[in-house]
């Protein structure tokens, strides 16, 4: 086994969004890294944190961990968003490249300033979006540019919409993921139209409380907005709490002139094709199939026993050649903060009652301005 190159420090916090999916002990599968320690304000969780990841270099302040284990990469981990940013700009402020949980943060104000860190300190930052990552993904691309569906005419994303999380925190935890597949496959969109109800009343200051896991200002229990993407092509995204059930329909379809592509989440998410001009399997006769890496139809050569894992090692590997490299991961900072714009471009354009254009002006909270 060669000896590892790169010193990773791992920042959890096991109150406050744990260990994220995996994003530490991912580290264990790359012999090109050691994990140099860990942080965790819970002692509890802190030592069970030791004992998983192999190291007996504790602390409970995540600033002490990076001055004193001098790791070359961190992974932000705790699925919470309000430490995001902190934590990235104690890292970006030592040299030190990042590994995110998803989203990024909260609000577009604290997405500026971790860009403006990281391009004064020439950090990269790679986020969790293992389906950003997948093989698979990059067989959709193909089977649209080959034209499998003819030409793209939509994006159709939903969330989860479970009774707990439906709407707003649907939005931010698990939309986040199609946020980031609509601006992978669809570029940076132009405009955004949104609606927010609550109760089946249009969300007023009075709805407003306090997000769950750190996102604060948040509202509304059905939510739908509609993008402008390039070259006609239109983008929608909705949730409705208690409006899901099995199997679920979290993901995104992709309707072209001549078929559909359906991705949902994951590194190696399900994926379908629908080669229909109706898009009516009823009417037409053609059938759904299962698209693997390897194309429609075909058995997947690429086989896994965690597919999590495996992604993220994926991104890590990925974030070290883009240091390496001097370029931007595949799923970076830049992109952390489209997804991030996407979403306060819905609850940005619920306030002003019009559509809103990109980049937002206005890059508050727009629900802590209602």
């Amino acid at each position: 086994m060669p000896e590892p190159k790169y010193r990773v420090a791992v920042i959890g916090d096991t109150k406050r969004g744990r260990y994220g999916h995996g994003l530490d002990t991912c580290w264990l599968a790359m012999p090109e890294a050691q994990i140099v320690g860990v942080s965790d304000p819970d002692p509890a969780g802190r030592a069970a944190a030791g004992k998983r990841l192999r190291t007996g270099n504790l602390f409970s302040d995540f600033r002490q961990l990076l001055d004193e284990s001098k790791p070359d990469y961190a992974a932000i981990c705790p699925r919470w968003l309000d430490q995001h940013r902190d934590m990235f700009l104690e890292c970006a402020g030592r040299g030190i490249h990042v590994f995110m949980e998803k989203p990024m943060c909260p609000d577009l104000v604290q997405a500026d300033e971790m860009i403006a860190a990281a391009e004064k300190h020439d950090i990269k930052l790679a986020m969790a979006h293992q389906a950003r990552y997948s093989p698979r993904l990059e067989m959709v691309r193909q089977l649209i540019a080959d034209g499998a569906i003819g030409k793209v005419l939509e994006f159709r994303g939903r969330g989860k919409e479970d009774s707990r999380r439906g709407g707003g925190e649907d939005l931010w935890v698990l939309g986040s993921h199609i946020m980031n597949l609509i601006y992978t496959l669809g570029g940076e969109p132009r405009s955004c139209f949104g609606i927010v109800k609550q109760g089946g009343q249009r969300v007023t200051r009075e709805h407003v409380k306090p997000g769950n896991e750190g996102i604060g200002p948040l509202a509304g229990d059905n939510i739908f907005a509609q993008y402008e993407m390039a070259d006609g092509v239109t983008a929608t995204f909705g949730t409705q709490r208690a409006a899901g059930s099995r199997p679920i329909r979290f993901g995104l379809q992709i309707y072209g002139s001549r078929g559909i592509i359906e991705i949902l989440s994951g590194y190696m998410p399900e994926v379908w094709i629908l080669q229909d001009v109706a898009w009516s399997p009823g009417r037409s006769r053609k059938q759904w199939q299962p698209v693997s890496s390897a194309g429609i139809g075909k058995p997947e050569p690429l086989q896994m026993k965690d597919p999590r894992t495996t992604g993220n090692v994926h991104i890590c590997r990925d974030l070290i050649a883009a240091v390496e490299e001097d370029r931007d991961p595949e799923c970076s900072i830049y992109e952390g903060r489209g997804t991030v714009e996407m979403i306060a471009a819905i609850f940005e354009s619920h306030r002003l009652n019009a559509p809103v254009t990109f980049p937002l002006k206005q890059r508050k909270n727009p629900l802590s301005l209602l």
